[in-house]
């Protein structure tokens, strides 16, 4: 697998539908029944996660049957015609929906478009050979998932999650200059924080894909609990972006010099904790807090728009103080996990 990881292109799941597809091709060549059904079924079956492929498999067998039942109906009424073709995709995909199957639609109107232009004669031997290949796809390909180069998606969550808490801190920065300087949110602040969002979602799946390999394989402790301080990292970080999202939001405005000098220099204190490995704090930050707090308690007496509870400035302040809040229980989470490690070792 080292090996593999020198050539971008070839991961984990490319090996595995590899392997999947040569062992399913070799049984049914063994068996002297057509592989091509059972091949489709073994690269569609492969899943980011065993559980996934175990689970969907039950779906995917009985619409695979489905679709090879209707390949097998409407060939004897029609033949091999384009009739036939657009009668068994739509009845499939019907029948799929009607019946819940949704995960195996796919897999049946493959399997059931391409068994029309075999199907000539001997119609109730050919469904069953058909089900049987499927079968064979289905059960070699979650045996291989299962087996085969067992998925493991902490180290990209860890790397992951690190890069985006920089990247929090650098859009922090940015947003706070336009905040500072009078400028209209540019499009590409805009940008980098919806691509942000999304690559934190991206994770998100991958811990979703992590809690379902615990299901079929054991793990120890160890790595348990340190999945579970990556997993809360994340969701503080989710929520430091979601201020962020409302210091986005903020619309441009006049602020004193006193609010400019005070925004400025938390901004910055907030970039520089984000980018500490440790996630610390010095004095100088713990008084640009305390200030921007005694600021905050003011303008909360000052005149609000119409129709609005705050001004835009103390808004501002409190998303700032907010994300400081946050960075806090980070810290804090990171200094727990700092002790453990030290009484593990």
């Amino acid at each position: 697998m080292e090996y593999l990881k020198k050539f971008k292109f070839v991961g984990g799941r490319v090996v595995k539908t590899g392997i999947a597809v040569f062992l399913t091709a070799l049984i049914c060549q063994l068996l002297g029944w057509p592989p091509m059904f059972a091949v489709i079924t073994a690269i569609v079956t492969i899943e980011p996660t065993a559980a996934d492929s175990i689970k969907k498999a039950y779906v995917r067998f009985p619409a695979s049957a489905i679709g090879a039942a209707f390949s097998v109906i409407f060939n004897f009424a029609f033949g091999d015609s384009p009739l036939t073709y657009m009668l068994v995709a739509m009845a499939t995909i019907i029948a799929c929906y009607k019946l819940r199957l949704h995960e195996g639609t796919l897999v049946a109107v493959l399997t059931g478009v391409a068994m029309i232009s075999t199907v000539h004669d001997h119609y109730v031997s050919s469904f069953f050979v058909r089900l049987a290949t499927t079968g064979i796809g289905l059960s070699v390909s979650t045996l291989v998932n299962l087996l085969v180069i067992r998925p493991n998606y902490f180290d990209a969550i860890r790397t992951k999650t690190a890069q985006f808490i920089l990247k929090t801190g650098d859009l922090i920065e940015k947003r706070g200059k336009e905040i500072i300087e009078l400028q209209p949110l540019h499009q590409e602040t805009k940008a980098d924080f919806e691509k942000l969002l999304k690559d934190i979602e991206s994770v998100e799946t991958l811990c979703q894909y992590q809690k379902k390999e615990w299901k079929l394989h054991q793990f120890n402790r160890e790595d348990i609990r340190t999945f579970r301080y990556e997993y809360k990292k994340l969701n503080l970080l989710r929520q430091i972006n979601y201020h962020v999202g409302n210091l986005i939001s903020v619309p441009t405005l006049e602020l004193s010099l006193k609010k400019e000098r005070i925004i400025a220099n938390m901004v910055t204190a907030l970039k520089t904790t984000l980018h500490h490995p440790h996630f610390e704090m010095d004095h100088q930050h713990v008084q640009v807090v305390e200030e921007l707090l005694a600021h905050f308690k003011h303008t909360v007496g000052e005149q609000v728009p119409l129709g609005h509870s705050f001004s835009p400035g103390t808004i501002i302040l409190y998303e700032l103080l907010s994300i400081h809040d946050l960075l806090e229980e980070l810290r804090h989470l990171h200094t727990l996990e700092m002790r453990h490690q030290e009484l593990f070792e």
